[in-house]
């Protein structure tokens, strides 16, 4: 592969390359004298489980492992227990060391269904950090100037909104930044909200006399909403550990505009190869085909090939052809008549009446596969009865009256 289409594969996808000209001659380098470049990717564990869009980033480490350099995903133990203020508005409640290593546990888990193990540098910062004296700590903050921190975003909107900044948080670039001199790192990845940090670690290896590394960011992906950054909070998201049947629903539920952000963003396709997806849809293509093949690619990433297609199928059985699923779960209710509202809150599928009523009315709430559309409608439930309960179109639930 020639040094061009490594550029091609790198650049996909991002948002900021500083320096292009530095990465094509560190590749060059790198080509010639047979040596890896040395790649870092650093997160703090400050949750105990990664969405898809979480992914993004991950797959650019991976592409860069793909092409033989030497990839370090870097746990910020030390980093999370400061807590990164990035797009925060109010000083973040650090975390505590038990909290930070239970969830490294499941970082490192996740992260391996992308990365090759075998091939991937694992450290942590505070390898170096918990050694640091108070004066290694004042030299390392004469490296630069509290203007140079302040300029930070999201410092200068809370000074403007006259809110707080602990001084911990100052701290923060510093540590993020020196994470890149410990390590030697000739490249750092990050989402485009950590910016601010790479370009830090830039500096500082000025400052000690290193080579700059180049900073590479990538976009925030969108939820499934296509409006809103993907996020747990908003029910927006893919889990990585969600099953195969699960992250088929919710792709296939996605916008066709969106489809394509998906295919650039979390899938190893080439540009070339994703506008000749478009031109199959310029041509008459179903885009919902387009849409399954989608949903294959990030299932596979995650699961199996085989767990994909069963996922196809067991889709296309219960929302082209209409059946339900066979593995549902049987929850078992005293026999006597129910009004439909209370029906849904019995099986478990949600928890409150009021969320049941609202998925009535809104058409969300099928019985052995006829809409239900009024909460206050009555079925009765003789003993030894049985429905099939189905609420919006992933969720089953079989009721059994009597005991």
């Amino acid at each position: 592969m020639t040094i061009d289409e490594q550029l091609e594969i790198l650049k996909k996808g991002t948002v900021d390359l500083i320096r292009e000209e530095d990465l094509k001659a560190k590749l060059v380098r790198s080509a010639k004298t047979g040596k890896p470049l040395r790649v870092k990717l650093g997160l703090d564990p400050t949750a105990p489980d990664i969405h898809v869009g979480h992914t993004v980033v991950i797959r650019k480490l991976k592409a860069f492992q793909d092409l033989g350099h030497t990839v370090i995903f870097l746990i910020g133990d030390f980093t999370g227990m400061i807590g990164d203020p990035s797009g925060k508005n109010v000083t973040r409640p650090p975390l505590s060391r038990e909290e930070v290593n239970a969830n490294a546990e499941t970082y490192k888990r996740q992260m391996f269904k992308l990365l090759d193990p075998e091939k991937t540098e694992l450290r942590f910062n505070g390898e170096w950090m918990d050694k640091f004296t108070a004066a290694d700590f004042v030299k390392l903050c004469a490296k630069t100037t509290v203007k140079q921190i302040l300029e930070r975003d999201d410092f200068t909107k809370r000074l403007n909104d006259e809110k707080p900044i602990s001084l911990h948080e100052l701290l923060y670039p510093l540590v993020q930044g020196y994470d890149s001199v410990a390590l030697n790192a000739d490249i750092e990845l990050g989402g485009t909200d950590q910016k601010f940090n790479l370009l830090m670690g830039r500096n500082l290896q000025r400052e000690f006399d290193q080579e700059p590394q180049v900073v590479i960011t990538t976009p925030l992906l969108e939820g499934l909403d296509g409006v809103n950054k993907m996020s747990k909070s908003l029910n927006n998201y893919i889990g990585i550990d969600e099953s195969p049947d699960e992250m088929f629903g919710k792709v296939m539920s996605i916008s066709d505009d969106l489809m394509w952000r998906y295919y650039e963003l979390l899938t190893d396709l080439t540009p070339a190869e994703i506008q000749g997806l478009r031109s199959k849809i310029q041509n008459g293509e179903n885009p919902r085909d387009l849409k399954v093949r989608l949903a294959k690619l990030i299932i596979r990433d995650f699961h199996t090939e085989a767990e994909a297609n069963a996922a196809e199928e067991e889709f296309d059985r219960r929302f082209v052809k209409k059946q339900a699923p066979d593995d549902i779960d049987e929850v078992r209710i005293a026999a006597k008549r129910y009004r439909i509202a209370d029906l849904v809150v019995a099986s478990g599928l949600v928890e409150t009446k009021g969320e049941a009523k609202r998925l009535i009315e809104q058409g969300g709430v099928k019985i052995d596969g006829e809409k239900a559309t009024a909460s206050g409608a009555e079925v009765e439930m003789r003993d030894g009865s049985s429905i099939v309960l189905q609420v919006g179109k992933l969720k089953f639930a079989r009721l059994v009256a009597g005991n």
